[in-house]
């Protein structure tokens, strides 16, 4: 008797064992997937983020439910996704200046990039460009540079020497690149950081502002009118919808290369075979003319990624990003 027990228990055991064990990936999903965006609302990132949620929903046969998480650059919706269980119904729109920046400029941030996730698939590139006002005389980046050396180069700055150049804020992706660069050439450029880069776009189109490191999409229509000059590209190529603009490498500045991406992230531990149905559905629906035409739109470049490539561009932004921090003592407080 106390054998059959025995026997009983151990089957009672390994079923409900069996009945706890997460669902493979073909069973996935079987509710609908938050995607968290820690961003608010209109946004280059957030429009990203809802052209391809809208498409992976379908491919998936779930909602991907948007969920706007702002603040702290980012921070506190990266945080509230690296919390979350790693069952593939929470993911995030990693952002570059949240993950790979955001770590060197703040004192401490609420998670660790490398351990804390699960790189997904990369959506893509959004190039950035440097413009500046029609009354600057340099029309390439060489006599910029030049320029910035050679003495007062404001437009209603009152800055004795060199030239100010705006961006969406302390810490930004296009506040780095213009670092980087600045780091690169030995140019004068002075900061100046903005909340957000549509004010710095209107102070330099207004006259009040010579040069201006931002996002392609919100400057090309005013670049199209002849309203600010496109001094140069900081991708690896030159951009469909600006080919008449040179990259920064063509430029004088060889290897050069920033763009901000976006991408899915899952929290650590997420099961490598839905992080994999997760990759092979975002490939496909960014792959998708429709939706790589709709992110043209908006200044990105599609990817698709591999979580490996992913995670490698990812460990390689960190290492880059350091070290032009670094020399330039940025720092959020």
């Amino acid at each position: 008797m106390k054998k059959l027990l025995m026997t009983l228990y151990i089957a009672v055991g390994l079923a409900t064992g069996l009945g706890a064990a997460p669902a493979r990936a073909d069973d996935y999903p079987t509710k609908p997937v938050r995607l968290i965006v820690p961003f608010a609302p209109g946004g280059v990132t957030d429009t990203g983020a809802r052209v391809v949620a809208e498409r992976l929903a379908a491919r998936l046969g779930q909602q991907v439910v948007v969920d706007n998480r702002p603040g702290a650059s980012g921070n506190i919706g990266t945080q509230m996704a690296a919390a979350a269980a790693p069952d593939g119904y929470t993911l995030v729109v990693g952002f570059d200046g949240t993950l790979v920046i955001n770590p060197h400029v703040y004192p401490k941030v609420p998670f660790d990039t490398l351990r804390d996730f699960e790189p997904v698939s990369k959506i893509g590139d959004a190039a950035l460009v440097i413009v500046t006002h029609p009354s600057v005389p340099a029309r390439d980046l060489a006599a910029l540079v030049a320029y910035s050396k050679a003495g007062s180069a404001g437009v209603s700055t009152g800055v004795p020497m060199g030239i100010s150049y705006g961006s969406a804020g302390t810490g930004s992706t296009p506040h780095i690149a213009g670092e980087l660069l600045r780091v690169r050439t030995g140019a004068n450029f002075v900061h100046v950081p903005y909340k957000g880069g549509g004010q710095a776009l209107a102070d330099v189109v207004g006259g009040m502002l010579p040069m201006l490191y931002t996002a392609v999409a919100g400057a090309q229509p005013f670049i199209q009118r002849g309203q600010v000059r496109a001094i140069a590209v900081s991708s690896a190529q030159r951009l469909p919808s600006l080919p008449q603009v040179p990259t920064v490498a063509e430029s004088g500045v060889p290897g050069f290369e920033v763009s901000s991406w976006i991408g899915i992230l899952a929290p650590v531990r997420t099961p490598p075979a839905i992080v994999d149905r997760l990759q092979r559905e975002l490939h496909a629906v960014v792959q998708a003319p429709e939706v790589r035409e709709r992110l043209a739109s908006l200044g990105i470049s599609a990817s698709g990624n591999t979580p490996a490539e992913f995670r490698s561009q990812i460990e390689a932004d960190l290492r880059k990003y350091a070290d032009v921090v670094k020399a330039a003592h940025i720092r959020m407080e």
